[in-house]
């Protein structure tokens, strides 16, 4: 008599696990597409303390070389605060009054070009109608590296209209007072999922 066979149905246990909230982030600007604007429909671009005095400037474009992954753009910014006069300039990027209340962090990526240098430390800013904040960012090397700063660090009480994030290079902390500093992939994200407390 021919043996049957029956087919054996295994069933994984799947344990669930609850948590308080999920990791999300909104692009501003990753400058893939070249152009402008950035990815939430703001504008950007490079400003100087001084235009009239030439021995300071800052100047951005879009860099396909260095762009992070291998593809698309980054925003290479070619900064000189080397003047006999106070110096400072920098890279000013729109949010278009976005609501950045429910975000945790702002993250950006940078590095410094490796045969110009760059500076080490430089200076985010972040406006509201009615607030600025500052935070001194330090650390950036000629490899990208993701850097995160939490919104808090900025001082700001309200978020819910955000104006511009303004990087800024500084002739007292710019070290060295020439060079390039390449930024990609600006975001806000959320906290990271957390195992809710048992």
């Amino acid at each position: 008599m021919p043996r049957i066979t029956r087919p054996v149905v295994f069933f994984a246990l799947i344990c669930m696990v609850s948590f308080k909230s999920f990791s999300e982030s909104i692009i501003v600007a990753d400058f893939n597409s070249g152009e402008k604007p950035n990815n939430i429909g703001g504008d950007f671009g490079a400003w100087d303390r001084d235009p009239e005095d030439f021995s300071q400037s800052c100047y951005e474009e879009f860099n396909a070389e260095h762009a992070r992954g291998g593809s698309g753009f980054c925003m290479m910014l070619e900064y000189d605060v080397d003047s006999p006069r106070a110096a400072f300039n920098g890279f000013w990027l729109h949010f278009n009054e976005l609501d950045a209340n429910d975000y945790e962090s702002l993250v950006l990526w940078l590095k410094s070009d490796p045969a110009k240098g760059g500076a080490k430390r430089l200076k985010i800013e972040m406006k509201t109608p009615g607030e600025r904040g500052a935070y001194y960012l330090e650390g950036i090397t000629s490899e990208w590296q993701r850097f995160e700063i939490p919104l808090f660090d900025f001082l700001i009480s309200d978020y819910s209209s955000l104006l511009e994030m303004v990087i800024v290079f500084e002739d007292h902390t710019a070290n060295p007072k020439e060079g390039v500093i390449y930024v990609d992939d600006i975001q806000f994200v959320k906290a990271q999922p957390q195992p809710a407390a048992e």
